[in-house]
């Protein structure tokens, strides 16, 4: 399972940038993902993520205080890509965003813990700048 982050790139602070995480040729629908960012000499914190499939296609999310009314976690299980849209950026924003994952069926998830998630992305970076 190879994960894929885009999106990422340079915007002004107040802008809006939408990442996607993928996983070419392998579906993530029984897969909680997770969405961590690591600034510069500072530590990977969690950002939010978004339940895998249970016997439903209800989902459940989690969000980091400082993130909250102006990140939106989202998936389709009609289609692969789990989505970041990240609203309203300010520039304690940048960093490296990586999508990670592991294997659950529970309507559940956290970020407190990324050592619970196995698959890693590469990361995309976002830069908030004027």
């Amino acid at each position: 399972l190879q994960l894929v982050e885009s999106g990422g790139g340079l915007v002004q602070p107040g802008g809006s940038l939408r990442l996607s995480c993928g996983a070419p040729e392998f579906l993530l629908d029984y897969y909680a993902v997770g969405w961590f960012r690591q600034a510069p000499g500072k530590e990977r914190e969690g950002v939010s993520c978004i339940s895998g499939r249970d016997v439903t296609t209800d989902t459940i999310t989690n969000y980091a205080e400082s993130v909250k009314g102006r990140f939106t976690i989202s998936r389709d299980f009609a289609t692969n890509p789990i989505y970041l849209q990240m609203n309203n950026l300010k520039p304690e924003d940048t960093a490296v965003y990586y999508c990670a994952a592991y294997r659950s069926i529970m309507l559940y998830c956290s970020t407190e813990q990324a050592s619970d998630y196995g698959y890693w992305g590469q990361g995309t970076q976002v830069t908030v700048s004027s």
